[in-house]
């Protein structure tokens, strides 16, 4: 998912954004403190991006009862404006 201020974007910050997303690797302890690796940040093109993944049940209704086992859990990674968070 991306965010409406990410969506206003011309498509190829949109594509590179994604491309950062799926290279990250800048995790720490400071903001993966739990060694999760569901979050990041990153700046591109003069503006600071965020994402996250959230952890729903099935019918992404609600929270998953357990986000490890694949077969109760829908992740959903939302990329976004740090300014929009």
């Amino acid at each position: 998912m991306m965010t409406p201020g990410v969506d206003a974007l011309p498509n190829c910050v949109k594509a590179e954004a994604l491309v950062q997303v799926a290279n990250f690797s800048g995790f720490t302890e400071n903001d993966d403190p739990h060694d999760e690796h569901d979050f990041g940040s990153f700046n591109l093109v003069g503006r600071r991006f965020l994402w996250k993944i959230d952890y729903y049940d099935k019918e992404c209704a609600f929270g998953s009862e357990d986000p490890a086992d694949p077969e109760k859990t829908t992740r959903v990674l939302t990329l976004m404006l740090a300014v929009e968070y």
